[in-house]
């Protein structure tokens, strides 16, 4: 079972145990693992990794480490995959609440799931999408 999508940058403080990474987002992942559900990981978190990586701000191997992760089966994380009924989410979500259009496609992905967020973004936060942090 998909317990929730999980953000670019929370992705990436987990899987280097960054303190960033809030309590309450940590304990629900370790959580959803103990139960053996899993949490997705949106397409678009990949293609900004590598955006993060060519800007120096990520650590080049991550989107490595990701990718051994989502091809594990046994793996907490799986890909959510940008599809059409993203897409169509994505128009439910609205463009003054959060602007940033990898934001509103991992919120979208959410929405179409009908999971929560893991995320420590503050638009998203406030938006009506529900959101762990």
């Amino acid at each position: 079972m998909l317990a929730a999508v999980i953000d670019t940058h929370a992705l990436i403080w987990y899987l280097y145990g960054d303190p960033r990474l809030s309590s309450r987002a940590k304990e629900f992942i370790f959580r959803a693992n103990d139960s053996g559900n899993q949490v997705a990981v949106s397409s678009i978190s990949l293609v900004e990794m590598v955006y993060l990586i060519e800007k120096r701000r990520i650590a080049a191997e991550s989107l490595s480490l990701v990718a051994a992760n989502l091809n594990d089966p046994d793996n907490l994380l799986t890909e959510a995959i940008l599809n059409v009924d993203v897409a169509r989410a994505l128009s439910r979500i609205s463009v003054v609440q959060i602007p940033d259009m990898p934001d509103r496609i991992i919120a979208a992905t959410a929405l179409h799931l009908n999971v929560p967020v893991i995320s420590r973004d503050a638009k998203i936060a406030s938006s009506d999408i529900q959101t762990i942090w």
